[in-house]
């Protein structure tokens, strides 16, 4: 595969980089410790080409999330926080941008903005979301898989599987689905 073609106004989401994922205790184990590197490296250069960049924080309604709104977690980890520059900060209750405030479809649509890149926390949740609901909207969607993190996660019927299985599936789902491209930082940099 070619390296993708960036447009002039493609968006970068940044989804839910809070400090509240930091909390090992509430989370679980997690993968892709460079996540973070990469999220920032995606900023520093669609800021230094003009692109507009989208932060997105996840405001929690369950009982003793480290996500609500009154938590410490609720806040922007500080390199996102240091970033943000006059980036439109989208604040949702569920997992898709979609259904924030202000109206991400609206924001985008205003400026005529058609190709997103989807980064953040976590993987196979709020990014694979937002990226499913952009696809089906006609979007182009790159999700860079290393610019996004996630947690071991169990389901139904004890079954259980690692942050890197979770991954995985996600960027089976999104490419092998017809919703995204699955890329690399590295890819959108180049």
């Amino acid at each position: 595969m070619t390296n993708p073609e960036i447009a002039p106004n493609s968006a970068l989401l940044v989804i839910d980089v809070q400090k509240g994922f930091d909390d090992a205790a509430f989370w679980g184990p997690r993968n892709n410790p460079a996540a973070e590197a990469n999220i920032a490296a995606l900023m520093d250069a669609w800021q230094a080409t003009g692109r507009p960049v989208v932060i997105v924080r996840h405001a929690s309604v369950r009982p003793g999330s480290v996500l609500a709104p009154d938590h410490a977690g609720y806040a922007l980890k500080d390199f996102v926080e240091e970033r943000r520059y006059e980036s439109l900060l989208v604040t949702k209750t569920v997992n898709s941008a979609f259904y924030g405030t202000p109206d991400l479809g609206d924001w985008l649509g205003g400026h005529g903005i058609g190709q997103l890149v989807v980064a953040g926390i976590q993987t196979n949740m709020c990014v694979e979301t937002t990226a499913r609901m952009a696809g089906n909207l006609g979007y182009e969607v790159l999700v860079p898989l290393d610019a996004t993190h996630t947690f071991d996660l169990a389901g139904p019927d004890g079954v259980s599987l690692t942050a890197d299985q979770l991954a995985t599936a996600t960027a089976v789902n999104l490419q092998g689905g017809g919703f995204a491209r699955v890329v690399t930082t590295a890819d959108l940099l180049a």
